[in-house]
Formats: structure tokens, C-alpha cells, sequence
């Protein structure tokens, strides 16, 4: 697996949920990591005074996070902010000196090794509206969780006014997901083979080697 879908609706029926399956086709080599199907306490109980002991799908879930080269997060817009259920995975699976510490001066350092991103937001906010709402859930999720934890590069692709949006607009949001996914997948496939030949170029200059004939 070199990307991470975190699909953060509460239903498996969504439009989210789609989007996230479409980009995965279009990749190849993704998990979707669905956080509704997912067993855990998304409350943070002690909040920091106290860690809580993680669940058997955090753990795998943080394992997929410390693998992924690429992570894409799709979620709706409600009240301005993520569902509950992907705001508790951010608290419960981002823990201080796992997927982000602060340095001697105070400032974030990022611990993920994910370098691209992306955030497929939704939202029946129509586009003209969006400047007066405006939409904070992107500046939460790409700046203050995305890239706190190192993802530096992150591109965010919104899907407005999906209320009522008719089937054709739909299909080409599904298709453009698909693409999208298609392209991460050629230049994940790339600095994979990259990094691959790098590590058997250097086992190669380490190794002895005996001459025969």
C-alpha cells in the first residue's frame, strides 16, 4: 500500500464513501481505511492528562498512517467542521511524540512520512456562497492536522453545492476522484521504484562480492 483513504463518514452509502472507493480504483495500490467500520472510543476521556490505551483498529490504523506515501482524506462539511467520528480518530490515533512532537522552540514537527495529500471536502454549500461562509473545515484538516503531522503538500478539491447537484455533476466528481487517484498512482508507483532501486544499489555497494567464472 503506498496511499491511505481515510473515508470519514458516518454512512457507507455517502457520496464521501463513493469518492473515496472511486479514488482507490483509480490508484491501485490504496487501502480505504473506512473509520465508520472501525471499533474505538472516539472521545478523548482524560484528554491529555491521561493516554488511553489504544484499540486493536487504532493500532492498525496508525500502522497504515506510518506506512502510507500518500493520504487522502474525504469527508462532508457539517456545522463547519468534520463529522464527529473523523474529529475523534484525529484526537485518539494523532498522539504527541507518535505523529507529531514540538520542538526546543515550541514549533510543531510533523512525524508522518507521508509527503503528498489530498482532502476531498463536501458540502451543500454552493460555490457562491462558500466566500461568505467561508469553510473552515479545510484550514482544520489541511493545516491544523494534515500538515501539523507532515504532510507538506496538500491539495484540497471541493465538491459544492452537492445537495443539488444533478446525476451528470455527480458522475464527473466520481470521475474526477478516479483520475485523480490514477495520477497519485503513477507517481507513487515512481518514487517507489525510485526508492527501491536506491536500496538495492547501496545493499549492492555494501555487499562483498567474489569473483568466479
Amino acid at each position: 500500500m503506498t496511499a491511505l483513504v481515510i473515508d470519514g463518514h458516518p454512512h457507507a452509502e455517502s457520496l464521501t464513501a463513493a469518492l473515496a472507493q472511486r479514488y482507490a480504483a483509480g490508484h491501485g495500490d490504496t487501502r480505504v481505511l473506512a473509520l465508520r467500520d472501525l471499533e474505538f472510543d472516539p472521545h478523548m476521556r482524560f484528554g491529555y492528562r491521561k493516554r488511553m490505551t489504544l484499540e486493536p483498529d487504532l493500532v492498525d490504523a496508525k500502522q497504515a498512517l506510518a506506512e502510507a506515501q500518500t493520504i487522502i482524506v474525504a469527508t462532508p462539511l457539517w456545522w463547519g467542521s468534520v463529522p464527529a467520528l473523523l474529529k475523534g480518530f484525529f484526537d485518539r490515533a494523532l498522539l504527541p511524540q507518535q505523529e507529531y512532537r514540538y520542538s526546543k522552540q515550541g514549533l510543531p514537527v510533523g512525524l508522518l512520512p507521508a509527503r503528498q495529500g489530498r482532502l476531498l471536502l463536501l458540502a451543500d454549500t454552493p460555490w457562491y456562497a462558500a466566500p461568505f461562509t467561508g469553510l473552515p473545515a479545510q484550514r482544520q484538516v489541511v493545516r491544523n492536522t494534515m500538515k501539523f503531522c507532515g504532510v507538506r503538500s496538500v491539495r484540497t478539491h471541493r465538491m459544492l453545492g452537492v445537495k443539488n447537484a444533478d446525476d451528470a455533476q455527480i458522475t464527473r466528481w466520481l470521475d474526477r476522484a478516479e483520475s485523480l487517484g490514477a495520477s497519485d498512482g503513477r507517481r507513487d508507483g515512481a518514487d517507489r521504484s525510485a526508492a527501491s532501486a536506491q536500496t538495492i544499489a547501496a545493499d549492492a555497494a555494501s555487499s562483498s562480492v567474489v569473483a568466479t567464472s
